[in-house]
């Protein structure tokens, strides 16, 4: 049985736009535009370390981002300006400086340093576009990894109301603590109530946490904007032999349960498809007579069913017949409601 996101095993997961990484692949241009030096290999480190800590949710004046990353206010001067340039909205208010988050080109930085797997899939065709003679490229991905910081990017990608949850979930992850999640409101069932589990993982931006709830004897996600408090116990893991993350299909839905499906498609719908669910080319190919054919593993209809629906003029559905039922029963539910 599958439940829905937040209180199950299978949910959807949220929609990642390539406009997210967009200033920050040009940072990357802009740097490899010249041959990296080792005395240049620490500037991208504290340039990184100035975009999280402006990404926050506190401005700060000149004054103390000199003394904070022990840089004279020129230096810092020319790198807001480097920010500018790149893409990156950059505010200064009554003399202190801050990077707002907006719907684009990106929520925040932390955005950019919590990777999913379609951004690192972009990411990674951005840096393979660098030089090969570019000591920059060798490099990007040991310094991005050097600067993955839970509680640092937390700060930036959480919603003020949020940090504490997330900050108490990551401790017990840490410590391998059993923590109760206070107030949780699941939307499966409609209910309120505290969960007592071992939190183990988290999804992109912290949305989500993966935890083994003994009580069903199951690995959950659980929406941290839903958790009421975080309550940590003295109680050590006792089923992390249990700690696992479902598949997740490339529909961004996550279950144990695969089930293979075929469909042709036009180029139009081929288009669509691949700007929607990036990870989906490696199962797309060419047909003979012009169409494209998608043959991969899903972990559920839900995905795949909302695709096709929505281009039912430009996909056909070769198998599974589970699959074609499904959409014939959606299809009939929804006739009554035009």
């Amino acid at each position: 049985m599958r439940n829905s996101a937040g209180d199950g095993k299978h949910c959807f997961m949220p929609n990642v736009s390539r406009l997210r990484i967009t200033g920050y692949k040009n940072l990357i241009h802009s740097l490899s535009s010249k041959q990296e030096t080792m005395d240049d290999q620490p500037k991208l480190e504290r340039m990184l370390n100035l975009l999280l800590t402006l990404s926050g949710s506190r401005n700060f004046t000149l004054a103390q981002l000199s003394e904070r990353f022990s840089m004279s206010e020129r230096t810092l001067m020319r790198y807001l300006a480097t920010f500018r340039n790149v893409g990156f909205i950059v505010e200064c208010r009554d003399g202190a400086y801050s990077i707002p988050r907006v719907e684009k080109p990106f929520k925040s930085i932390g955005d950019l340093l919590h990777f999913s797997e379609e951004e690192a899939y972009i990411l990674t065709n951005a840096i393979h576009s660098i030089d090969d003679n570019n000591l920059l490229k060798t490099n990007l991905v040991n310094k991005l990894y050097s600067l993955y910081n839970f509680d640092r990017v937390a700060e930036t990608v959480v919603k003020p109301e949020n940090i504490s949850t997330v900050h108490n979930l990551i401790s017990a992850i840490r410590e391998k603590k059993q923590v109760l999640l206070r107030r949780y409101r699941s939307s499966h069932g409609n209910l309120v109530r505290d969960r007592l589990v071992e939190p183990f993982d988290f999804t992109t931006n912290y949305q989500f946490v993966w935890a083994f709830e003994p009580e069903s004897r199951c690995c959950k996600l659980f929406k941290t904007s839903r958790i009421g408090e975080v309550q940590a116990l003295d109680k050590g893991f006792e089923n992390e032999a249990y700690h696992e993350k479902e598949p997740m299909d490339v529909f961004r839905i996550s279950s144990k349960e695969q089930v293979r499906v075929i469909l042709r498609l036009s180029l139009r719908a081929y288009n669509l498809l691949l700007e929607e669910y990036p990870l989906a080319e490696k199962y797309v190919t060419a047909t003979d007579d012009n169409l494209w054919q998608f043959d991969g593993q899903v972990c559920g209809f839900e995905g795949v069913g909302r695709f096709v629906m929505g281009l039912c003029d430009e996909t056909e559905v070769v198998e599974p017949e589970e699959l074609k039922d499904y959409l014939r029963k959606k299809i009939k539910n929804f006739i009554p409601k035009i």
